[in-house]
């Protein structure tokens, strides 16, 4: 994908991770982009002007109080002449110059003062990536519309393990051709998202429910609406924000969100990643159940099979219906029962039992996955949630005729 005449203001933090940005500077240029960079205090005692400077063809800005750059307004003139700032490595402390507001140094000037769209590239040891400060800052900057790329898991400079690694210049690099060369594959195309758990009501106080965390399916709402298509997504009650460019209708019960999903047809396209409540209770108590010495007895009743009903529509039954089975035995013989009980064209299975490991636990950021199809089963690397759900897209924009 070409990246000619775009231009790229790159902010390079202070990380061992900063010698990235020298292969970042270059695959950019291959691909046609401008590249000015931003060298701050900590990130030149990485990497040197003269190297950054020698990759991007250009001068090397350092600087904030620069007599000659700032007779010009040169950190005003930087942020807004680019067609997107890309910081990498995005440090914790960058990163948290940016949830505050804070503006001691050029690259953090440049960074409030733009109005381009903003990547940032964390790394960092993974103790300082699951701080609990470093997480608020990066929620209320993806809150505030910034894009994130990685930070991945592996073996860091300190020697430690985890989630903290800097994505690699090939993934940056392909953000970026998202973020400015726009995804038009799907455009045309409704697409209906479900997310996240339902509330049962037992009583004011009480519910059944589940332990989605929502977050695939926002990844997959994300990913068609970066795709154009018209992207509405039907959720459960989560703590995320939605994705930019959908439309978010929020519900609670299994039944509201059967009934925003009919609402929503005729569509195209339809993943059904919501864990809905199976079943609900036939009567909801107005008041409060009291505690007794013995334990209340529930009747319950089933709820509407949103799955089923969306693949066996009548007449508004969407060209490709997608549906998710979270296993904790026989992964693909459930799922491909699944598929055939369901009506559903494809089945996106993972196993949820203790023993799948880390990654595919419920609430996780990454995810271990099989598609399955008429075809078969296709096992998948385990990666992030994210890159699941542009997995998935590519596989929906192919199967309905519009790959890249």
């Amino acid at each position: 994908m070409s990246l000619k005449d775009r231009r790229v203001l790159l902010i390079i933090g202070g990380g061992i991770a900063a010698y990235k940005g020298l292969e970042l500077i270059r695959r950019l240029r291959e691909r046609g982009a401008a590249v000015r960079a931003i060298l701050t205090a900590a990130g030149a005692e990485f990497v040197t002007p003269l190297s950054v400077g020698s990759l991007t063809e250009d001068k090397v800005y350092q600087e904030l109080f620069d007599l000659t750059a700032e007779s010009e307004m040169g950190h005003i003139a930087l942020s807004r002449s680019a067609d997107l700032v890309v910081v990498a490595p995005a440090t914790a402390d960058l990163i948290a110059k940016l949830a505050a507001g804070l503006a001691p140094d050029l690259a953090s000037t440049a960074l409030l003062a733009t109005d381009k769209p903003v990547l940032l590239a964390p790394a960092m040891n993974v103790r300082m990536w699951n701080h609990a400060a470093t997480q608020r800052n990066i929620a209320a900057l993806r809150a505030d519309g910034i894009h994130t790329i990685g930070p991945n898991d592996g073996e860091m400079a300190c020697g430690e393990f985890g989630p903290g690694r800097m994505a690699e210049p090939d993934e940056i690099v392909a953000a970026i051709e998202r973020l400015l060369v726009p995804d038009a594959r799907l455009a045309g195309v409704k697409a209906l998202v479900t997310a996240g758990p339902t509330h049962e009501p037992i009583d004011p106080v009480r519910y059944i429910a589940n332990r989605s965390s929502g977050k695939q399916g926002y990844a997959i709402a994300s990913a068609l609406a970066d795709a154009g298509a018209e992207t509405v997504l039907v959720s459960g009650p989560v703590e995320l924000a939605a994705p930019p460019r959908t439309r978010l209708v929020k519900v609670e019960t299994a039944r509201q969100m059967w009934e925003a999903c009919v609402a929503e047809l005729p569509a195209t396209i339809a993943v059904c990643a919501a864990a809905v409540a199976d079943w609900r209770a036939e009567a909801t108590a107005s008041a409060k159940l009291k505690k007794r010495n013995t334990a209340p007895t529930l009747s319950l009743v089933e709820n509407p099979d949103i799955l089923a009903g969306l693949s066996t529509h009548a007449s508004l039954r969407p060209r490709l219906v997608i549906g998710f089975a979270a296993e904790t035995d026989d992964l693909i013989a459930n799922a491909s029962a699944k598929r055939l009980a369901k009506g559903s064209d494809w089945i996106v299975a993972n196993d949820v039992s203790s023993r799948a490991g880390e990654g595919s636990v419920m609430g996780s950021d990454r995810n271990h996955v099989h598609l399955v199809t008429q075809a078969g089963a296709e096992a998948w690397p385990e990666m992030s949630k994210t890159d699941v759900a542009r997995r998935l897209v590519d596989r929906i924009a192919a199967a309905l005729g519009r790959a890249a």
